[in-house]
């Protein structure tokens, strides 16, 4: 009876996901025909008005997508303060007159 129970869980699993499947094909295949009607019916009025079929696009430009998000957020980059001066301030220039440079060599 476990057994049924088991291959018949699993079974059911199967279908579910094939289903599933089936259900998301569908809907991509279907939203694909919706655009390709709309897309037709498109240049098919274009071309019975006379007008030339123009191609769907998206402009982008982006300097202009970047200064208008700078701009939402109020010029962040001209409000940034000075670094505050660190704890080790002066200390590293005098180590580096110490500091010699060595040769590289292959490795065998």
């Amino acid at each position: 009876m476990n057994a049924f129970v088991s291959d018949l869980s699993r079974f059911l699993v199967r279908v579910v996901l094939l289903l599933a499947g089936v259900v998301f094909f569908m809907s991509v295949l279907a939203a694909g025909m919706v655009l390709a009607l709309v897309w037709g019916l498109r240049a098919l009025w274009a071309k019975l008005t006379g007008r030339p079929v123009m191609a769907w696009v998206l402009p982008t430009q982006a300097a202009a997508t970047w200064s208008s998000m700078r701009k939402k957020a109020g010029g962040f980059a001209a409000q940034t303060r000075q670094a505050a001066p660190s704890k080790r301030s002066g200390v590293l220039p005098q180590v580096a007159t110490e500091v010699t440079d060595v040769q590289a060599r292959e490795v065998h």
